[in-house]
């Protein structure tokens, strides 16, 4: 896929000159760092979640001290990592996005759905919602296959260029498709669309190429005549064999020069007005290849109260379907799916109606900003920290909410609040109507689509680092798989006498406290083949029974010399938001360096610390998907 990173108006991405340009144009109770700080974080975002603070700092038009501050702020709140040079997106950015989602209420009553169709069909699913002039992703249900879907939770994509657009286009009004226009006449090649290929620049030829081209519109005409309407669609190779909505005879455009007429020939998305009218009439939308060729798509719309919530796709390549096998042969089935759909939100709604509001407890904000200042000085940028806040205060129950409940909500000042949100507003994160104010879509765009893909290793990696160096001892990941354990991260120190395992390696689980606070958390663990690796291992299923009773009472293991003579090890799990473990992580080390009590007594407290931070990011990046463990 090309690079596709230049700036649009409108779109989620903008340059240094028109952040500049924004910033000129602010609200004057606008709060300037807010502003600053955001355009650092969609900066990171569009560099794929990492970038040097001198990148930044070219990248944002910023002076290198702002960057620098911004990053130490963002550092602080736990929103990135600040790795040398680099500063690197963090899992902890995901709340931002994950308020915005729990206030949409979609992923969590839709999700079940999508993932369900995705696999009775075998084909990817995702669930999307509109964005000004484009959609944006809000679930991916994704098939694993040589060739599968890349688009992430958060990405954002033109609206023309998909199958949910003509849907979402057939609520739009004047103002709507004014923006529309400018936009695409501003971004001819979707460059402000980092997740898609650049659309082709129009093609110009002159009068041999019009030749042919006479020659296929009269053999178009002809076959009209016996009922076949050729009329579009006439092998428009410049938009990779896509059929477009109207005549190439009728896009003629003159011009001078040379004593040659030139025509424009239409690029991806010029039928898209004529697609929506489709759209409109039929109650779907395919996509043939409009985003690259190959990938499919056939949408439906999800409608709550009458407008449309989301829009359900279900997405394929061609060697598997044609757009019109995908259409013939699905669509039935995406109607039951979406009258399930539809049918969750009236039940829904219904229960929301008899709960009563929820409010959200002040976040502590005061305490923790004043404690950050304190410890950074001037680096530290309480603006910056107090806005973004502001967004956490949404969520489940909590969609729509006036300045007070903001307020409240944030621990924040009522004027401080409301700068934030006039801020915000003006970015396009949140609207105001009737003196109450919502997230908008693009909150997404701050980080979420990097983010998304994270796995659990990637996770813990920066983790396991520091507490490696803390202890100056080999810290592992490990996740069970059957009766063995496979190490999928590792820290390893540089000592003549260290543990020396790579990624990848599998052991039996029994033997290693990696295992067994693994095997603690399950109902019956298998504990056959005991075989004995050293004189110290237990074999005795009995008693290896009662060992992990104790380990699941404790929630720690320590094992001693039991897989290796001289291999001393204590390990913790890893638990999900609903409590099941999904991981463990341990610090091993020779005998001779420290007793089994100087573990429990030392290294414990460290590793139990290290591990509840690791759970912490996990639950947030964990909130509306699926963590891959490796």
């Amino acid at each position: 896929m090309p690079s596709n990173v230049a700036p649009a108006p409108g779109t989620g991405t903008s340059s240094a000159s028109s952040t500049a340009g924004a910033e000129a144009a602010v609200p004057a109770e606008a709060v300037t760092p807010l502003i600053r700080g955001i355009a650092v974080l969609r900066r990171l975002t569009d560099a794929d979640g990492v970038s040097s603070l001198s990148g930044l700092e070219r990248s944002t038009g910023l002076a290198r001290s702002t960057v620098d501050r911004i990053t130490a702020t963002l550092a602080r709140r736990g929103y990135v990592r600040l790795d040398g040079r680099d500063a690197v997106l963090a899992p902890r950015l995901m709340e931002l996005g994950n308020a915005y989602l729990a206030a949409l209420r979609l992923p969590h009553l839709l999700d079940a759905h999508a993932d369900a169709l995705a696999d009775e069909l075998d084909e990817s699913v995702s669930l999307a919602v509109g964005d000004q002039d484009g959609i944006r992703f809000i679930h991916q249900a994704t098939r694993r296959r040589a060739m599968s879907l890349s688009f992430r939770i958060g990405d954002l994509l033109p609206a023309e260029r998909t199958a949910p657009g003509p849907l979402f286009a057939t609520e739009w009004g004047d103002r709507e498709w004014a923006r529309w226009r400018e936009r695409r006449a501003a971004d001819p090649e979707d460059r402000g669309f980092p997740a898609v290929p650049a659309r082709s620049r129009p093609i110009e030829y002159g009068e041999d190429d019009r030749n042919d081209e006479k020659d296929r519109i009269g053999a178009s005409r002809t076959n009209s005549k016996n009922g076949t309407d050729l009329n579009v669609g006439i092998d428009l190779t410049v938009t990779k064999g896509l059929t477009v909505g109207k005549s190439l005879a009728a896009d003629r455009t003159e011009e001078p020069g040379a004593g040659r007429s030139a025509r424009r020939l239409p690029t991806l998305g010029d039928d898209f007005e004529q697609r929506t009218a489709e759209a409109r009439e039929a109650g779907w939308a395919l996509d043939d290849q409009l985003i690259e060729p190959g990938l499919v798509a056939l949408s439906m719309p999800v409608r709550e109260a009458g407008r449309i919530a989301c829009v359900v796709s279900v997405v394929s390549h061609t060697s598997r379907h044609t757009a019109a096998d995908l259409r013939d042969t699905l669509l039935p089935r995406l109607r039951e799916a979406v009258a399930a759909m539809e049918r969750e939100l009236r039940e829904a709604q219904h229960a929301e109606s008899a709960t009563p509001r929820t409010t959200a407890a002040p976040s502590g904000l005061a305490v923790w900003t004043g404690a950050s200042k304190q410890e950074l000085g001037r680096e530290f940028i309480e603006s910056l920290a107090r806005g973004l806040t502001v967004i956490t205060a949404f969520g489940e129950g909590r969609a729509e909410l006036n300045l007070t409940e903001v307020a409240q909500a944030t621990g924040l000042a009522r004027a401080t609040a409301r700068r934030a949100l006039i801020t915000l507003e003006h970015l396009g994160y949140v609207t105001a109507h009737d003196r109450v104010f919502r997230l908008t879509p693009r909150v997404l765009g701050l980080g979420f689509p990097p983010l998304s893909r994270t796995s659990l290793a990637e996770i813990a990696a920066p983790h396991l680092t520091e507490l490696s160096q803390r202890l100056h001892d080999s810290v592992s990941l490990a996740v069970l798989t059957g009766d063995e354990i496979q190490y999928t991260g590792r820290v390893s120190t540089s000592r003549v006498m260290s543990v020396h395992i790579t990624i990848g390696t599998r052991l039996p689980a029994y033997p290693t406290a990696l295992g067994r606070v693994m095997l603690a958390d399950l109902p019956e663990p298998p504990l056959t083949e005991l075989l004995p690796l050293t004189p110290r291992t237990i074999t005795d299923p009995a008693r290896l029974k009662a060992v992990l009773d104790r380990v699941r009472e404790e929630g720690y293991a320590l094992v001693d010399e039991e897989l290796e003579v001289g291999l001393r090890s204590v390990a913790v799990p890893v638990r999900e938001r609903g409590g099941r473990v999904v991981a463990a992580v341990n610090v091993a080390m020779h005998s001779s360096r420290r007793t089994p009590e100087e573990c429990v007594a030392e290294v414990l407290p460290e590793l139990r610390a290290a591990v509840g931070r690791i759970e912490e990011d996990l639950w947030v990046a964990g909130r509306f998907r699926r963590v891959p463990r490796t």
